[in-house]
């Protein structure tokens, strides 16, 4: 489909700026690249709004699809690689009407293929719209994960004395070592594919005693994912270093590295490290999908009060937001959530990261480098000669970055950064132990807030039920808190998932984060200028209507986004 009416009818609809259109199309044309795989990867407008334009346009209907439910003897009609060339999916065959799936209806030799194959079969065609989304679920149906490393694995005909053994094999034969090297670029492709699919955020290669074990981390738990022998344990780890660009001979000491390939017609970043064990090099891989990782606040779980906080205090001229929480808590997406809010042609934003986990376009994004004494302090003097207006931190570890960050906040910069503390009102006093000036931070700080990961139930399958009377009464005390404004009722229900085909069977849908969100104002200034007490900070906050982590939680709970048990056990 042409670019320019796709995006012209997003516009006029009202899902795209007029500046964010033309912008688009100029970068589609630049980097030689279809604008609706741009609007998809850059999540700018939802893949089903796209799609009903698209139908609207060029006059197909559009269906959504249950990749699970076309049956087998279907997918064998239109071959896999014609599927995977032209993107398009066999749905059903009925009397002698074959329908088909075409993400791109207007494609001549999609079209083609299709005639093609439904005049060997003596059927008509009858074709229908889908998304991206669901021609991948069906693509998948073709090559199941744990049977393509089955029949890979077979293939490389593994005597059985080597099968429970992390021996390296040395092998006189170059041209029987070079013939094996395909069976395990192809486990590591699928290994990477499959982890993209499932949405992992991680990927963990362990060798164990008598064999090699695959985790991938999905919502935050690790599950395994495959078991093969340890004697491919280092093949896999040298492909691995390979792709990322490591030392392939250097097994003693650990090594990072990174690398970006194609994956479902989208660009995903990979980060490596490597461990060394006993048994040999553990390797885990961040798996950084922009499809998945990047998000805007709303989609983090930023909700009413929080999100005007945070909306406000981006758009004050200078000053310093900071997100407090452990690690793996999501500070670091709630930060790329924020600049893309702050990203446009008039913001140089620039920021220092360990490491950079997503490349988004229009921002300067630097790494450190300890190892070169290139650190959070050395580089926040460089960005500061850089001309920036947005500067972001990735973390405020000690006392000189500290001090160099509320000096960036004070001469007329928007500072982002996190911290390490078990909650909001405890961003002061670490700050002043980090030996920042007591009398600076009310001119300085402009937010702080501390977040926390909870599962989000699957919304399909979630049911309300009565909650136990002890969690009841927990409720009722964190709730009398809040304005009754946030409760609109005074039955309580909780909820929880049972599982169900669109989750999988696992009740659970991704992840929410919980937030507690307070600001500067005069009266807090006047607190830390009289001498700073952690009893006072709280009744600030009390003032302020702050909602605690725990409060945030229970409210999700009530309105089955989350599980109470797990709200409760987060905000202890």
């Amino acid at each position: 489909m042409d670019n320019k009416i796709l995006v012209q009818e997003l516009v006029k609809q009202n899902f795209l700026a007029p500046e964010a259109g033309e912008k688009l199309l100029a970068e589609a044309l630049l980097i030689r690249r279809n604008a609706e795989d741009l609007i998809h990867e850059k999540r700018l407008v939802g893949e089903e709004e796209v799609s009903k334009i698209k139908s609207r346009l060029l006059n197909v209907p559009y269906k959504k699809i249950n990749a699970e439910e076309i049956k087998d003897e279907v997918l064998k009609i239109i071959p896999e690689e014609t599927v995977r060339n032209y993107k398009v999916i066999p749905i059903g065959l009925e009397n002698d009407l074959l329908t088909v799936g075409m993400i791109n209806p207007d494609d001549a030799k999609a079209q083609e293929a299709l005639k093609f194959i439904a005049k060997q079969r003596r059927v008509n065609l009858g074709a229908y719209l889908i998304s991206p989304s669901i021609w991948e679920a069906v693509l998948r149906r073709y090559s199941p994960y744990s049977s393509e490393i089955e029949a890979t694995v077979k293939s490389l005909n593994l005597a059985p004395d080597k099968m429970a053994t992390g021996q390296k094999i040395i092998r006189l034969e170059e041209e029987k070592a070079a013939a094996e090297e395909a069976p395990i670029i192809k486990i590591v492709a699928s290994t990477l594919k499959e982890a993209v699919w499932q949405k992992a955020s991680d990927i963990h290669i362990e060798p164990q005693r008598n064999r090699l074990r695959i985790r991938f981390r999905v919502d935050g738990e690790l599950k395994e994912v495959s078991s093969l022998p340890l004697v491919l344990h280092q093949p896999i780890i040298s492909r691995v270093k390979v792709l990322s660009n490591l030392k392939i001979d250097e097994t003693r000491i650990p090594q990072d590295g990174r690398f970006r390939t194609v994956v479902f017609g989208r660009d995903i970043d990979f980060r490596v490290s490597t461990f060394p064990t006993p048994v040999g090099e553990k390797t885990a891989i961040r798996v950084l999908d922009p499809s998945v990782g990047l998000k805007g606040l709303e989609e983090l779980g930023l909700v009413g009060k929080n999100l005007e906080l945070i909306k406000a205090g981006v758009k004050k001229p200078f000053g310093m937001i900071l997100i407090t929480g452990p690690t793996g808590s999501g500070k670091t997406t709630t930060l790329y959530a924020t600049m893309q809010i702050l990203n446009s042609d008039g913001v140089n934003i620039v920021s220092l990261e360990d490491p950079v986990e997503y490349f988004i376009d229009g921002l300067n994004q630097s790494q450190v480098r300890p190892e070169i004494n290139y650190d959070f302090a050395s580089g926040l003097r460089q960005i500061l000669r850089q001309d920036p207006d947005v500067i972001m931190v990735g973390e405020i570890r000690d006392n000189e970055t500290a001090g160099l960050a509320v000096h960036a906040a004070l001469t007329g910069h928007i500072v982002l950064s996190t911290l390490h503390t078990n909650n909001a009102a405890g961003v002061i006093p670490r700050l002043i132990d980090m030996k920042v000036e007591p009398f600076l931070l009310p001119s300085a700080l402009n937010l702080m807030a501390s977040q926390r990961l909870v599962s989000k139930l699957c919304q399909k399958c979630k049911k309300a039920e009565e909650p136990s009377i002890e969690i009841k009464n927990i409720i009722k005390k964190e709730i009398e808190k809040l304005p009754k404004e946030l409760i609109s009722q005074s039955d309580f229900k909780i909820y929880h998932s049972s599982g169900c085909e669109a989750c999988k069977g696992k009740g659970i849908s991704g992840r929410i984060a919980l937030f507690e969100i307070f600001e500067m104002t005069p009266q807090l200034g006047e607190i830390i200028s009289s001498g700073l007490s952690e009893s006072k900070i709280l009744e600030e906050t009390k003032r302020q209507g702050m909602i605690t982590l725990r409060q945030d939680g229970i409210l999700k709970a009530l309105q089955g986004l989350a599980g109470i048990e797990e709200v409760l056990r987060e905000t202890e």
